[in-house]
């Protein structure tokens, strides 16, 4: 299984700095048997997520394409859009799960937008910025993306 992580931060992106949150993911995926062909840090920008999207999902190159970054309500906060767009089928009930874990810890997860996906045979999932939160939502919802993907191989 091959999986792609992304963190939609544009200042990250400008200081040319990784994502905490992305290294904690990545440990996470290879403990289940995920290679993470790709990973980074882009900045947020509808065309850019996009395209890079687009072309990992349409060429096969991984199976799970994870996101952190950019759920929010400001109007750079592009992720989920970019995930309902890129989707030939939602998946609301993945981040309406890690919503409903995430109250007990902030009322503000009412406020996240995030959304889930599949185009082609390809997983997209997006995920709260935050390390913490990040690893906690992916160690919530983990067994049900390895078994969408499961899924998706056959």
């Amino acid at each position: 299984m091959k999986a792609a992580i992304f963190t939609l931060n544009t200042g990250l992106y400008k200081a040319k700095k990784d994502s905490a949150a992305a290294t904690a993911l990545k440990r996470m995926l290879e403990q289940v048997g995920f290679e993470v062909k790709a990973s980074g840090v882009l900045p947020e920008d509808k065309k850019v997520a996009l395209a890079v999207l687009r072309r990992l999902a349409d060429t096969g190159a991984v199976e799970l394409i994870l996101t952190t970054g950019a759920t929010g309500i400001r109007k750079r906060d592009c992720a989920p859009d970019v995930v309902m767009e890129v989707s030939e089928r939602l998946l609301p009930g993945i981040p309406e799960a890690i919503r409903a874990y995430n109250i007990r810890y902030s009322k503000k997860a009412i406020l996240d937008r995030s959304a889930a996906g599949i185009r082609n045979h390809t997983l997209m999932v997006n995920l709260p910025e935050g390390a913490k939160s990040a690893k906690e939502s992916l160690e919530y919802i983990l067994p049900e993306l390895v078994h969408v993907v499961e899924m998706l191989s056959l």
